[in-house]
């Protein structure tokens, strides 16, 4: 498994960031920034996968700077932000939500700052493949102390739809049933917590 150490407290574990399929060409261009068009990308994904801790271990790395939620800033100010990036030659990364395709961007309203981020190089995060959702499953039980059985990733990831979000509910579920029930998770937990998620499959 690989992963990306954070200094941030999510429980009793320090946050990490998974890296699989969804995420490394994201990541492994993060080390290259210097050669991004004008020092700048764009990161969008589908919610709760990791955008700002990207972007945050992307700061603490000391390769740049990040906005995040960039789509939701003030465009003017905005602008500023890209104009002293240009003049510090520091990378910029910025955040924005999901992506909806190669090249998408978000709609800018602001002549001059649309056509220095149609410039820019977007970076996407897509969907975790089976191999990273089990890392995923692995990482969010730990962060809650939660134990599951040595087959619960095999059992669950073959039912479970492919998004970070999905994880983390289902994550969630199992560890606020088993705290209910007062028992360990079983397969029985398992295929519960999947049909309250929605993503309950057959055996």
């Amino acid at each position: 498994m690989r992963q990306l150490p954070l200094p941030l407290a999510v429980g009793a574990s320090p946050a990490r960031i998974v890296v699989g399929n969804a995420n490394a060409g994201a990541v492994d261009a993060f080390a290259h920034a210097a050669e991004w068009p004008f020092r700048t990308a764009i990161l969008m994904g589908p919610p709760r996968s990791g955008k700002s801790l990207l972007a945050r271990w992307f700061v603490e790395s000391g390769l740049g700077d990040a906005i995040d939620d960039a789509d939701r800033e003030d465009e003017t100010a905005l602008f500023h932000h890209w104009n002293r990036a240009q003049e510090s030659g520091r990378p910029l990364l910025l955040v924005a939500g999901s992506a909806t395709g190669e090249g998408a961007r978000w709609q800018v309203n602001l002549p001059d700052l649309r056509s220095r981020l149609g410039a820019a190089l977007t970076l996407a995060i897509g969907a975790p493949d089976e191999a990273m959702l089990a890392d995923l499953i692995a990482v969010h039980a730990e962060q809650r102390g939660l134990v599951l059985g040595a087959d619960a990733a095999a059992y669950l990831v073959r039912r479970l739809e492919r998004s970070h979000l999905a994880v983390e509910r289902l994550v969630g579920t199992i560890d606020r049933m088993s705290m209910a029930r007062k028992q360990a998770p079983t397969m029985g937990l398992w295929r519960d917590a999947l049909d309250e998620v929605g993503a309950g499959g057959a055996g």
